[in-house]
């Protein structure tokens, strides 16, 4: 499971980086299809006994434009 934390730190790493402050921001799903990242919406549960009461939910939408084959993972 991610953390907001944990997401927090990987976001400050990644935009060290010019290179990475002005990359295209996608999801990868399970069965190899790219969405594009649109928005980030911060949820309260209202469910009783559940151990988060908040959930950070990304929402996307499928790629509009697609982009070239990945070279490789950096």
């Amino acid at each position: 499971m991610f953390t907001g934390k944990n997401l927090k730190q990987v976001i400050d790493k990644f935009t060290q980086s010019p290179v990475a402050q002005d990359a295209r921001v996608q999801v990868l799903l399970p069965n190899g299809e790219f969405y594009d990242l649109t928005g980030a919406k911060l949820l309260e549960n209202k469910l009783i006994g559940v151990r988060e009461t908040h959930r950070l939910v990304f929402t996307v939408t499928p790629e509009k434009a697609k982009m070239g084959k990945v070279i490789k993972k950096l």
